[in-house]
């Protein structure tokens, strides 16, 4: 919301410079995004003149010379394009050294060989307003007053003010109103806090003569208020008017749109002026709308509702969409002379559900939607009759409909002076709790264990606990003075579970490698999955596309990391670090159908590794680059750490390179949880990686629960351990991971560890196959193992081999 502080001091002004006002409400829980100045500056050029003379240009038949007293000895000369310029007006003039709306800093110029020594100036070109027809003539605006030539312009017209930029959270609403903020400035600083203004209100209570008003979904539109105005006269609003519409943000339209537009910005309450003559009938009811029935709104759209949607309608049909918008049939139009003005409250969820259906948001809509009370739209009526009758010469109806009164009685709280000092950790006087309520308009009764508050009508949906009216005590006392302090806690202490304290020691493992941990965007774009080379039926195209995303990059939620991981490594690579290993966790969604059951999510860990995974040192300047095995050590590295033993058996992906892939399985339980591999060539292209890349993502939930809960620990040095290797020849295609498994499961509880430490093929084992060397390594805790003890073992793993696999004992 914007605020124009000019607005603002006129109902509370402190002795405080712009800068300290924005600290003070920011401090205090209202916060100011920015302070914009609008209108023009160096206003000592800005002054009053008085025109002596106004002859045609001799060169120019729309420009006209004029000399214009502007309180120095020498008139001076200024050419004018307006087409209203007279001798014996009394005008605004900006002399040379001006800094007009734009910025631009206003200088003697000559105009087809007439030297102007400044500007007459129109509406637009002092930001108050957007009539650019003719220059202001103070003596049409200002009949009673007289100004001398020379007189500052800042004392006449309201040519500049700074506007604080306002970020309003949904729960305070009644801050949507430059009076609310002139009650938080209040609170805040201590300065005086003008009446109320619709304390006094000249309309009168009953039925108004030849309207009938009928609401029929009285849940959805608690309160309709209406009055009634003859004799309207449609004309401009005056300066100060237009002035404080166009800084808050408003166009000043007329003097009727204006008032209502200016009791929204003062009371935050909207109204809508109807034309009466324009209402058939006479008669307005408050209904559903039929589903396709449609509107013809202000903004010139036809707009298809629904049933859940709101109308306004008169003998012919909707003419307005209930809290949203207008509609044309009814618009004040320049002959208007008859005028229903209506405040009412609206249901907010309603409001915002019709807003958001039909992509139309309003000034009036954006209050609604975060639920005004009904008791506002007496304040509104108040203040709009009053200029209604000052600024259009209107005649009051006698009479005001009614329907639904106020709302229901604000709740009483009980806040006790011991609770405020546990919830904030320091007392704050009792005395101070109440000035700071009373400022903000709560109403006090002293009791014995502190305070009895009633909540004011604005408040009354913010404000239901005695948390809410700490809060506010020791938002305004100042949040910053409160000391550092822990809340009581009893018999409460802070753990990590068993899969935060993996998750970490997953990570830590890694970083312990030389990784980088990077965080990347959830959300990505629905190329991505092209660019990746997923194929159709591959679940992972079955990503879920957001209803309302940030920008297409970001419109579905991404269903592997490799796509965030290959953003970040091209980001870096691009910048000339090419040598990148990376590392993330987060979450990743699988299934897209918003018919089906709530799709899959779960934490995955990515890996990312391009250029060499070691420096280059004095020993081996070329080391090598990344590829499938160095993925795989990090990975291992993982596992090892977690104590999760994974098996990798070949496989492939469509964004991995052929042959250079596997697939990652939990080697207890053979459940597939993840790849890894080098990637395919065309998806490095896509990233800009020419060098290629390596990497594996596995489900990091599902490697966590196959972890260990308990971690036991055995004697590694009590009994030596007995090695023996073994050369077994087998077919080529059989993968040694499965060797592996085979000789795992035939070595019994003896055999404590077996690796591969040599592979070779040749003439000597024949065509096809291919000699395994592996180190079995058999140890008990009970004693020194001999030959005799493990021959058995070593006899079983051989028969196995065989067995299983083909394998043969290498000579």
């Amino acid at each position: 919301m914007r605020v124009p502080l000019t607005w603002l001091r006129e109902y509370c002004d402190p002795p405080l410079t712009t800068a300290e006002i924005e600290e003070r409400l920011t401090m205090t829980g209202t916060k100011v995004e920015a302070v914009h100045h609008h209108g023009v500056s160096a206003l000592e050029h800005f002054v009053v003149g008085r025109v002596l003379e106004c002859e045609r240009h001799p060169d120019a038949d729309r420009l006209s010379v004029c000399r214009v007293d502007v309180g120095d000895a020498t008139a001076a000369n200024i050419v004018c394009g307006a087409p209203n310029v007279a001798a014996g007006q009394t005008v605004p003039v900006a002399r040379p050294g001006a800094v007009m709306p734009d910025g631009t800093r206003l200088e003697a110029a000559k105009l087809r060989g007439v030297t102007s020594e400044g500007m007459i100036l129109a509406e637009d070109e002092l930001a108050i307003g957007t009539d650019h027809g003719g220059i202001i003539v103070l003596d049409d605006l200002m009949v009673d007053a007289e100004f001398a030539p020379g007189t500052p312009l800042d004392d006449v017209l309201p040519i500049a003010t700074d506007v604080l930029e306002l970020e309003i959270t949904p729960n305070r609403p009644d801050c949507l109103a430059v009076y609310g903020i002139a009650r938080e400035l209040h609170a805040a600083t201590g300065a005086p806090l003008a009446a109320e203004p619709w304390h006094d209100d000249d309309g009168t209570d009953g039925p108004i003569a030849g309207v009938t008003i009928e609401v029929l979904d009285a849940d959805l539109c608690p309160r309709f208020t209406a009055r009634r105005f003859e004799d309207v006269t449609i004309a401009p609003s005056p300066p100060w008017l237009k002035a404080h519409l166009s800084a808050a943000g408003q166009r000043p339209i007329n003097n009727v749109v204006d008032v209502t537009n200016y009791v929204m910005l003062l009371t935050g309450q909207p109204l809508h002026a109807f034309d009466l003559d324009r209402v058939a009938g006479g008669r307005l009811v408050v209904r559903r709308a039929h589903d396709g029935e449609e509107v013809d709104t202000l903004d010139g759209q036809r707009r298809t509702l629904d049933a859940e949607m709101l109308v306004i309608e008169d003998d012919e049909g909707p003419t307005s969409i209930a809290g949203v918008m207008g509609g044309l049939r009814s618009e004040v139009e320049p002959t208007t002379t008859r005028v229903l003005m209506e405040a009412a409250t609206w249901d907010g969820p309603n409001i915002h559900r019709t807003s958001l259906l039909l992509g139309l948001r309003s000034e009036a809509s954006s209050r609604f939607e975060k639920g005004l009370q009904p008791e506002q739209c007496a304040w509104a009526q108040a203040v709009s009759t009053r200029l209604m009758l000052e600024l259009t010469g209107a005649r009051l109806v006698e009479g005001t409909i009614d329907l639904g009164g106020r709302g229901p009685a604000p709740p009483r709280i009980l806040l006790r002076e011991r609770r405020v000092e546990q919830i904030l950790g320091a007392p704050i006087p009792r005395p101070r709790q109440a000035e700071i309520l009373h400022a903000l308009d709560f109403r006090t009764t002293e009791v014995e264990d502190g305070l009895e508050v009633d909540v004011p009508p604005v408040r009354r949906a913010d404000v239901t606990r005695e948390a809410d009216l700490i809060e506010e005590v020791s938002r305004v006392d100042g949040l910053e003075r409160l000391p550092a302090t822990l809340p009581r806690r009893r018999d409460a202490y802070g753990v990590l579970s068993h899969e935060q304290r993996l998750r970490r020691r997953a990570v830590d493992a890694l970083v312990g490698r030389g990784l980088h941990e990077v965080v990347g965007w959830t959300f990505g774009a629905p190329a991505q999955l092209d660019r990746l080379r997923l194929p159709e039926g591959d679940g992972r195209r079955d990503a879920i596309t957001l209803q309302n995303p940030l920008s297409s990059d970001q419109s579905v939620l991404r269903t592997t990391l490799l796509g965030s991981l290959l953003d970040v490594a091209r980001h870096n690579v691009s910048r000339g670090l090419g040598d990148l290993g990376l590392l993330e966790v987060g979450t990743v969604y699988l299934g897209g159908s918003r018919d089906e059951k709530l799709p899959h999510e779960h934490r995955a860990l990515g890996v990312l590794a391009t250029g060499r995974p070691t420096p280059p040192t004095w020993r081996d300047a070329e080391p090598p680059r990344a590829d499938l095995f160095s993925v795989k050590a990090l990975l291992e590295a993982l596992t090892a750490a977690l104590r999760a033993p994974v098996a990798v058996y070949a496989g492939e992906e469509p964004f991995l390179h052929p042959g250079r892939s596997a697939r990652v399985l939990i080697e207890a339980t053979g459940e597939a949880i993840g790849w890894l591999g080098e990637l395919h060539p065309l998806v490095a292209r896509e990233w800009d990686l020419e060098s290629g890349a390596a990497a594996f993502e596995v489900d990091l939930d599902r490697l966590i629960a196959a972890a260990p809960e308990v971690t036991t620990y055995e004697d590694l040095i009590g009994f030596p351990s007995l090695r023996i290797d073994l050369a077994v020849v087998l077919p080529e295609t059989v993968p040694a991971a499965d060797v592996l498994a085979t000789v795992r499961q035939a070595g019994g509880a003896l055999l404590r560890g077996v690796r591969v430490f040599d592979v070779y093929g040749g003439p000597q084992v024949g065509e096809g196959r291919r000699s395994l060397a592996l180190a079995l390594a058999f140890r008990s805790g009970e004693g020194t193992l001999t030959d005799e003890d493990v021959a058995p073992r070593r006899d079983a793993i051989v028969a196995a081999l065989h067995e299983q696999h083909g394998g043969e004992l290498r000579a």
